[in-house]
């Protein structure tokens, strides 16, 4: 007991420090788990084939078809549409559909598929983004509380209930499952909620800032932003590099380390033109150079180098064309490969055709040396190239493009089987006595027999790192209930307490979740304080379900912190500092746990 308690103690500290990735940290946890014996080796990987994890699956794969089918591309447009120009109305529109759409999609895909709408809104309204994402991603998580698909504590929850059965002492009842539709009344008093507070106090609590930084938020995708943001500015130019230039002989990244050298974005060396030279690619006489930057400076550097100008870029012309290539902004999500790996190393000149420009991260912006930064989580990467590659190197979702630009032809077509499996899934859900996974799974299985999606896609829409940090996480919370470690927290803390009503206990609950959710993720949250909040329940004489629920609900109670991955995903394309998060959320945070209690108890 004692060991787990440490486990569950050394858990919280990396995740609250972030040393080691989070999905690390879950198999460290699983490693030192299965060499002290805490879990039988035969469960010790099952959470692998869990319930839970096949139905988060199934659901990533029905999200991704609804994506690839367009079905969610009318968004922009239906919201402007409701919202008639009122600023109010607007925000009260974006947070129903996204809160509304989040109920049967996992919440970090609805932020990703989401961030390019809620742009394309700013671009068309001149309403600053920062105004728009903070109350998008609190009613997507607000609105992941109205089934039991809709984020991955409710989805672990029948599966935690089905281990905390065998651990019952002698006598107690066993937990009957929640069926997927009984936090509804929960979730829609939530989603209300939330959506109350977003339209009649987002102008007290939403971010104070001057007309500048509105200005550097609004306009998004065009030249004065990132001129304004990052300091990308100028026009496109053409250059030979003529036989007594310096440059011949030079490597790319030879040149882009020189002093004054402007933004490379595209090179032709006899009939081979491609935008995003590759660092190594050796520039020789005749070779042609497409760069960026204000006309003066360029000249300047064009006569120290020996270049010579070709007016009307000739050659470049057809490549820079607006509808064919720009500048764009991308966020790096939880589930991205780049984490934690340099600029240089991701070789996406070589493996997309496409350069990074800068890097954004909260208040700092890089331009220099950009080869050597590490990414982060949060980080927004501004990127050049032809649309058509940026599509391509966005489809392995290892970063979520914030400008709206011309994409790939959606299937289009394929919207009513689309509509078709992904209803036939809910409804196989609700009505039938099929097991989740397997009423999900059938809607997945339409869309990929149906050409909705093919399955390499399907591989692509899954977020194995949500898988991986589920999955080895489970048997932490396996070994926190048959050790006797949620017992004797339960009654070490009944204790302290004394003699308090039901409700209280149920209020000391939600709050110690609501902490481990700050710097957990709510799947670690949720896998820790489902067990413990049960043996609150029997050693208080409560109800083991009401408790549970309690503690899976306030495990996803974290509106300020990128610990939860819808907020790593906003926090970076709009700028939101930690006061503004604090500020927005803190009042978000206190209202939940006070609806869950109540709405709990009035149900159940």
């Amino acid at each position: 007991m004692i060991l787990v308690l440490c486990l569950v103690l050394l858990t919280l500290v990396l995740f609250s420090f972030e040393w080691l990735r989070a999905d690390l940290v879950a198999l460290l946890m699983l490693v030192v788990i299965g060499i002290a014996n805490l879990v039988p080796a035969e469960h010790l990987f099952t959470g692998f084939a869990g319930n839970a994890v096949i139905a988060i699956m199934a659901t990533m794969i029905l999200g991704a078809g609804l994506d690839r089918t367009g079905v969610l591309g009318f968004a922009a447009s239906f919201i402007l549409d409701l919202s008639k120009g009122d600023e109010k109305r607007l925000i009260l529109v974006l947070c129903a559909v996204t809160g509304l759409v989040s109920a049967v999609m996992q919440n970090p895909a609805v932020a990703a598929l989401f961030l390019p709408v809620a742009s394309r809104i700013s671009s068309r309204t001149g309403l600053p983004l920062f105004r728009l994402l903070l109350p998008m991603a609190g009613c997507i998580i607000l609105g992941g509380t109205l089934t039991m698909v809709g984020n991955s504590p409710q989805i672990l929850l029948n599966d935690l209930i089905g281990s905390i059965n065998k651990n019952l002492p002698s006598g107690a009842d066993t937990l009957e499952p929640v069926h997927m539709f009984a936090v509804t009344p929960i979730g829609l008093a939530l989603l209300l909620f939330g959506l109350g507070y977003y339209y009649w106090f987002w102008e007290r609590v939403g971010p104070k800032r001057d007309e500048d930084a509105r200005q550097n938020v609004t306009p998004r995708a065009t030249e004065s932003y990132f001129e304004q943001t990052y300091r990308i500015e100028g026009e496109t130019f053409e250059f030979e590099v003529l036989a007594e230039s310096n440059l011949v002989g030079k490597s790319i990244a030879e040149i882009e380390s020189l002093a004054s050298t402007p933004l490379i974005l595209a090179i032709k060396t006899g009939d081979d033109a491609r935008f995003a030279p590759y660092a190594d690619q050796i520039v020789q006489a005749g070779t042609l150079l497409g760069v960026l930057g204000p006309r003066d400076d360029l000249l300047e550097w064009a006569d120290i180098q020996s270049l010579k100008e070709l007016p009307g870029q000739p050659n470049f012309a057809p490549m820079f064309n607006p509808s064919r290539a720009g500048i764009a902004e991308a966020v790096v999500p939880p589930n991205s490969r780049y984490i934690g790996q340099k600029v240089g190393e991701l070789r996406l000149r070589k493996r997309y055709g496409i350069a990074v420009l800068a890097l954004n991260r909260g208040d700092k912006v890089w331009r220099e040396d950009l080869r050597g930064r590490t990414i982060r989580q949060g980080d927004t990467l501004v990127f050049h190239g032809a649309w058509r590659d940026l599509a391509n190197a966005a489809d392995d979702r290892d970063f979520v493009v914030v400008t709206d630009y011309p994409k790939e032809q959606e299937r289009t077509h394929r919207v009513p089987q689309a509509l078709a499996f992904f209803g036939l899934a809910m409804a196989l859900a609700l009505v039938s006595d099929l097991p989740l996974p397997i009423a999900l799974l059938t809607g997945a299985m339409g869309m990929l027999l149906t050409g909705v999606l093919s399955m390499d896609e399907a591989y692509h829409a899954i977020n194995w790192r949500t898988i991986f940090l589920m999955a080895s996480l489970i048997p932490l919370g396996w070994a926190v209930d048959s050790s006797g470690a949620a017992a004797f927290v339960a009654q070490e803390v009944l204790a302290v307490l004394g003699d308090v009503p039901i409700w209280a206990l149920e209020l000391a609950l939600a709050i110690l979740t609501t902490l481990f959710a700050l710097v957990m993720s709510q799947v670690g949250a949720a896998i820790v304080m489902v067990p413990m909040a049960v043996n609150f329940a029997l050693a208080a004489n409560g109800d083991p379900t009401e408790f549970a629920l309690i503690a899976t609900l306030a495990a996803s109670n974290n509106f300020m912190t990128t610990s939860n991955p819808v907020f790593a995903l906003i926090a970076g394309p709009a700028s939101y500092s930690r006061r503004e998060l604090w500020r927005a959320g803190l009042p978000m945070m206190a209202g939940y746990i006070v609806i869950i209690i109540v709405m709990v108890n009035l149900v159940f």
